[in-house]
């Protein structure tokens, strides 16, 4: 099955918004470059959700970088799904590495964040993976199913369909360290054959798995040939637009 291929970018805590802004405008200026057939989501702070949807255009999506479990209430610095919705954002991250890590967020939690993003009609996209340690024990399978089933296995086939999944292995997030093709496609299609196992294997074909850690213009084709990684979880390199764009091209073969 044909699956679009989807090149996300996630700016996590970076940029001003003149910095934003300048970048969508250069995106924009760029479009002719910007392949068809290709998906382009960016996940800014949440500050400049608001001002880059006036000037997106088609050319790209938005997403948050996270999203509360909550409708609303006296929750002091949160964003719940329904004021993303809308404010027209598609996607949210939910359950990065970096939530998980330093703002302890766990799977019951994230399970519940997950309902509310469905509830309003926000794609989640669902990060899983695992740490060094995990790799080198070879215990990788094991926690990456463990997050799968407290995180996501709860939903229903149609729910599972409107969830993209992102593989970031841990030790490769920011690290310049970058998982191998073979195992990109390893875990992808563990996930893929753990996902049909649960909600059928029509539904496990439409979802789309992305690859995140230390993706970049040279690695990025490699990582788009395997026939399970549907795209790119960004990090640093979504923030050079140069940079972006060759990754967006590189996955539809350019």
């Amino acid at each position: 099955m044909m699956r679009t291929k989807l090149v996300a970018g996630n700016w996590k805590m970076n940029k001003t918004l003149t910095e934003a802004m300048e970048f969508a405008v250069s995106l924009q200026e760029h479009r002719d470059e910007l392949p068809d057939g290709v998906e382009v989501m960016i996940a800014p702070p949440s500050l400049y959700l608001v001002p880059m949807e006036m000037v997106k255009d088609p050319v790209y999506e938005l997403a948050a970088q996270n999203c509360s479990q909550h409708s609303f209430g006296a929750f002091t610095g949160e964003i719940s799904a329904a004021m993303l919705s809308e404010m027209r954002v598609r996607y949210a991250i939910i359950g990065h590495s970096e939530r998980r890590q330093y703002f302890h967020e766990g799977d019951t939690l994230l399970a519940r964040k997950v309902d509310a993003c469905l509830l309003h009609g926000i794609k989640p996209v669902f990060c899983v993976g695992e740490n060094l340690e995990e790799r080198q024990e070879k215990r990788h399978f094991i926690t990456v199913l463990h997050q799968l089933e407290h995180g996501l296995y709860h939903l229903s086939p149609a729910q599972m369909a409107d969830v993209v999944l992102a593989y970031e292995p841990v030790w490769a997030i920011g690290t310049g360290v970058t998982a191998s093709s073979d195992q990109a496609q390893e875990m992808h299609a563990f996930v893929r054959q753990s996902l049909a196992s649960h909600v059928g294997e029509a539904t496990a074909n439409r979802v789309r798995i992305l690859y995140g850690g230390s993706v970049n213009a040279s690695n990025s084709a490699d990582l788009f040939a395997c026939p399970d990684v549907d795209g790119a979880l960004v990090g640093g390199a979504s923030l050079k637009v140069h940079e972006f764009i060759r990754i967006i091209r590189s996955a539809a073969g350019l």
